[in-house]
């Protein structure tokens, strides 16, 4: 690991304190807990001349409620999210993934929006200053090819956060500040297919809130994710349900997953599931659809085929589950 390169530390007090600072300050980037950013700077990943320190901005640390909807602030920690009683009621799913994410230090400082925006990770990415020079580098990171797929054009880094799935299983939407002010979008259109550009945030906004209908609140859910070592790794491939059932059959269903595209996925054409028997057949059609929807690249040690067939076991295991509780 690489000594920290001198940068200028900023403590802004509120979101628009922030995102003003992030506007008139070239080369830099914020942070929250820093569990995952931080160690991409000491690698020379990350070379920032600013870094905008949001722990101190208080209105973004709060969970929420009111008639229509809760809401989550991009401050909360991972420990809060998973420890809160609201949620492991309500969304499971995201308390399940919250509990998930590295190991218990690290939940007492990382945070939702941090997880949300994390970087994208590949085998030829995350490494040392002398490794990535001593490979050429890569797309991502002062090369000009993909390592992962040389003859092509596209970085196929991919996502593995661990919150984004199981937020998108609840058609969650994020709130974002930035000068020229405030939007909300739906949470799938905070990214791209795109490992080098994967966020559709403007280089000077941040994420502020995290909004769930409580329209879906208290539809049951999981989340389940395969890593090497089951304490603290990254998902190599994970997934999200949300199966609401009457009489033993569909009612509704939603999937997505992380870890096997440069984006968290909602997989596709799961409303032709909606009034089917729960069974055998259809939990085997959901792991199907789910592998042809799933596009792992070398980006990881595990072979892509691998991670194809567990995400699909994964979702196809958490669909079971949910069908008989």
């Amino acid at each position: 690991m690489e000594y920290m390169p001198n940068f200028k530390l900023h403590r802004p007090k509120s979101k628009d304190e922030a995102a003003q600072i992030k506007n008139e300050s070239s080369d830099s980037l914020f942070v929250a807990g820093g569990t995952d950013m931080i160690v991409n700077v000491r690698r020379g990943i990350e070379q920032p001349h600013h870094l905008i320190d949001l722990s101190d901005i208080a209105e973004v640390k709060e969970i929420s409620q009111d008639k229509s909807e809760l809401v989550i602030g991009s401050g909360v920690t991972l420990n809060s999210l998973a420890n809160s009683e609201k949620i492991k009621s309500d969304y499971p799913a995201i308390a399940d993934a919250a509990l998930s994410i590295a190991g218990s230090t690290h939940q007492q400082y990382g945070t939702v929006g941090g997880n949300l925006c994390l970087d994208t990770r590949c085998l030829f990415y995350n490494q040392s200053e002398w490794w990535r020079q001593s490979n050429d580098y890569c797309m991502k990171e002062r090369g000009e090819i993909c390592h992962v797929a040389p003859g092509g054009k596209r970085c196929f880094a991919a996502f593995s956060g661990d919150l984004a799935p199981a937020m998108l299983v609840y058609n969650a939407e994020v709130k974002i500040h930035g000068p020229n002010g405030v939007r909300q979008l739906a949470l799938q259109d905070l990214y791209r297919n795109d490992g080098m550009n994967h966020l559709t945030l403007e280089s000077n906004e941040l994420i502020a809130s995290i909004h769930l209908s409580n329209n879906l609140a208290g539809s049951p859910s999981k989340y389940e994710k395969a890593r090497i070592r089951g304490s603290i790794d990254f998902p190599l491939a994970g997934a999200a349900v949300r199966l609401e059932k009457e009489n033993n059959k569909i009612k509704d269903i939603t999937v997505a997953l992380t870890g096997v595209n440069p984006f968290p996925q909602i997989i596709k054409n799961t409303e032709a599931m909606i009034g089917m028997d729960i069974n055998e057949k259809t939990l085997d059609l959901l792991r199907e659809n789910v592998r042809k929807q799933a596009k792992p690249m070398k980006t990881t040690t595990v072979a892509p085929w691998y991670r194809r067939r567990v995400v699909g076991a994964i979702a196809k295991r958490l669909m079971h589950e949910l069908s008989v509780e």
